[in-house]
């Protein structure tokens, strides 16, 4: 990693109109808050543990335990390809802008499917991180008030979680900053908590044999245990996303072309270790695997919370857990409308002029927040007939980010040394980690689209990520031959330079009053 000097450093706004577009957002972030956001979305606190039932079935400690340093690794590779990235394109548009700006030819087509891909994962994202709130704060009433566990009832616990987030970044872009940078610590010292609980209260602990070497397979694939194992990984690389949020955040972050590169870089690393610390405290902590993988609530770590440091302990880790999920998809609809706000700033969406609009007084993309908002209420509600649902959606939003992440990568090794670095850039390395990046998605992206349960059935354990990949590339493949290559040339450039400036006037004056 490298950074370098430029001839006369720009300013953020300065380095924005260069890039085409107006300083339309407050920048109002500190470097600490653009890392926040990325690993407030991260969450440990969330994506290791609303997918540890499923990583229990599929693969047990073992996946916990070696499968989440692994994929972290190769995770840090594909962090830091994009970082470089950011770097040189600090703008909200992040991927797809990047994807327009990186090819030789066909610009526009490859910014067209970056951008939908994007979106598909975005909104998966957040689809699954209030889905897993939705499923602890369920088990939570239904421990304490007896509250139904069944899918309706979760199904509505989970549309009030998206409209307090909805309303939240709506009308309370300071608070949802304040909460930003509270949910860092609100992470960090929950793990703390969790992991210091659970490993001085309890008279019985695992042993190492079993959290390092132990196999649970309740797939019903037989064969090479490889393969379970394989599609295991799904609960560490699921939780390793949305960290391209610090990249469509630039807009809002001073000192955005290094800022940016280092929130993506820091957020997977610190969630790395303490992601690992938190499995191994959970795991360890096991009481009886197959009660509390049996649980009625559906949410074996707050059974094992319970049976580890007994009932009120147990309710109280579980509100921590709660607590930083809630901050998890607080920030998740933040980044997932400012993704929607550029990629309809440049006329991808349907009714696009709609969804960029930005309300004058907040400064925010009010409309783009609802869309997304609605987006992962409908991608959740199959839950309502298929139990593996949230699997599914969990699987859509890796696939779909990791191919957005990995286009621009790929363009950028083929640019080599013709590529024009930002200030924050990995030197000699950046081919070698490029490619080691590229390698790992190519292989998940096939892994995660391949049945998780045999023999598969269509009511209760369909992996329908392959659908909803084909029903994109169908529709912005479709749409794309049939129109959109006529008129879509990729990012668009909002004016000339006085352009830009009376529209950074007219919301400065608007706000003002």
């Amino acid at each position: 990693m490298a950074t370098a000097a430029d001839e006369r450093p720009k300013s953020d706004t300065e380095r924005l109109h260069e890039l085409g577009y107006a300083q339309e957002l407050l920048r109002r972030m500190s470097g600490f808050s653009n890392f926040a956001i990325s690993f407030t979305i991260i969450s440990i606190l969330s994506g290791c543990l609303t997918l540890y039932l499923y990583g229990m079935n599929t693969g047990g400690p073992i996946v916990m335990s070696i499968g989440w340093p692994l994929v972290g690794f190769f995770v840090v590779m594909v962090g830091l390809s994009m970082a470089e990235i950011a770097s040189a394109f600090p703008t909200a548009g992040g991927l797809y802008y990047w994807s327009a700006k990186l090819a030789k030819s066909n610009g526009a087509a490859w910014s067209w499917f970056t951008g939908w891909f994007n979106l598909l994962g975005q909104v998966g994202i957040t689809a699954g991180i209030d889905f897993g709130l939705a499923f602890f704060a369920t088990a939570f009433l239904n421990l304490v008030f007896g509250y139904p566990a069944d899918p309706f009832h979760t199904i509505i616990v989970y549309a009030v979680v998206l409209l307090i987030h909805g309303l939240l970044n709506t009308f309370g872009i300071r608070l949802v900053a304040l909460l930003n940078n509270v949910s860092v610590w609100w992470h960090l010292l929950g793990v703390a908590i969790i992991v210091g609980a659970l490993a001085i209260i309890p008279a019985h602990h695992q042993s190492a044999s079993f959290v390092f070497t132990g196999f649970v397979n309740n797939t019903g694939w037989g064969g090479p245990p490889i393969y379970v194992f394989a599609i295991g990984l799904l609960l560490a690389q699921y939780t390793f996303t949305g960290y391209d949020a610090s990249a469509h955040l630039t807009e809002e972050t001073r000192d955005a072309a290094r800022s940016g590169p280092r929130g993506i870089v820091m957020s997977i690393i610190v969630s790395w270790i303490a992601g690992w610390i938190l499995l191994l405290g959970v795991t360890f902590a096991i009481q009886d695997y197959n009660k509390e993988l049996a649980s009625a609530t559906g949410v074996p770590p707050a059974q094992i919370f319970i049976d580890s440091i007994g009932w009120r302990g147990g309710l109280f880790l579980l509100l921590i857990v709660i607590g930083a999920q809630f901050f998890c998809g607080m920030s998740s609809v933040t980044s997932n409308s400012r993704m929607i706000y550029a990629f309809s700033r440049d006329g991808a969406l349907p009714g696009s002029n709609f969804w960029h609009k930005v309300n004058k007084r907040t400064r925010t993309p009010t409309n783009s927040i609802w869309l997304a908002a609605v987006g992962a209420l409908i991608l959740g509600l199959p839950y309502l007939w298929n139990a593996e649902a949230y699997a599914a959606v969990t699987a859509i939003a890796t696939i779909g980010l990791y191919i957005a992440y990995i286009l621009p990568v790929i363009l950028r090794l083929r640019q080599g040394e013709s590529f024009k670095r930002g200030p924050w850039h990995l030197g000699r390395w950046s081919t070698l980690v490029g490619v080691v990046a590229t390698i790992w998605v190519g292989f998940i992206t096939i892994l995660f689209m391949l049945p998780a349960a045999f023999p598969p059935n269509l009511q209760t354990n369909f992996n329908y990520a392959p659908v909803a990949v084909l029903v994109v590339l169908l529709f912005a493949g479709g749409w794309w031959f049939l129109g959109a290559r006529n008129w879509f040339k990729g990012p668009r450039v909002q004016g000339t330079a006085e352009e830009l400036a009376a529209i950074e006037r007219d919301l400065t004056e608007v706000g003002a009053a």
